[in-house]
């Protein structure tokens, strides 16, 4: 019997074409490799930059001051203003009916819960709606914190009713007005509320 070999032909090796793209993707590897470690590197320094999260609680039972309307108002939460970060929340209802500013409609026993919409580097604000007083400016900060945020009455799920301004401050935020103020609601006015910060 008598064996047949298989013909082989030329060996063939990678061109020089095959070795330039295999070149040209470890290159963009690298380079990609290179950019991530870069934006993890710039993000973890930007976090150490910016220092650990405030953590704040506060409970205002008797927001007023404006012609009408009564708010009590509880939470916390925290925040950082370097990093632009802030997470809070907490109870909310009228006490009485408030019939100016953002919270105009809501009702004597209406509202369950407020939460936030963004951190805010400052507000002017007043105490009261009296043209005599003076309009002044509240400014984040390590003992004071500005949010802008969303008030929800029952029904309302996930859609707020209202959308208003708040300063919770460690200190008294309107020392022209009697008494200490270290809370106040846009629109309905101040308050001399129990509240803590700490980091």
């Amino acid at each position: 019997m008598v064996r047949r070999h298989p013909v082989i032909g030329p060996r063939t090796h990678a061109g020089s074409d095959d070795k330039e793209k295999m070149m040209r993707s470890i290159r963009s590897s690298l380079v990609v490799t290179a950019a991530v470690l870069f934006v993890v590197s710039l993000g973890a320094s930007a976090a150490i930059a910016a220092g650990p999260n405030i953590g704040f609680g506060f409970n205002a039972r008797d927001v007023t001051g404006s012609p009408t309307g009564e708010v009590v108002l509880t939470g916390g939460g925290a925040f950082n203003s370097a990093a632009g970060f802030v997470h809070s929340g907490g109870g909310f209802r009228c006490a009485t009916d408030v019939l100016q500013g953002p919270l105009a409609g809501c009702l004597a026993g209406e509202g369950v819960r407020w939460d936030t919409a963004g951190l805010l580097q400052s507000t002017p604000f007043k105490c009261t709606g009296s043209a005599t007083e003076a309009l002044k400016t509240a400014s984040t900060d390590d003992d004071i914190v500005v949010l802008q945020s969303d008030f929800y009455r029952a029904g309302d799920g996930n859609d707020e009713s209202f959308h208003a301004n708040i300063i919770v401050a460690d200190d008294d935020i309107a020392p022209d007005v009697t008494g200490v103020q270290n809370v106040w609601v846009q629109g309905v006015g101040c308050a001399t509320a129990q509240v803590n910060f700490g980091s």
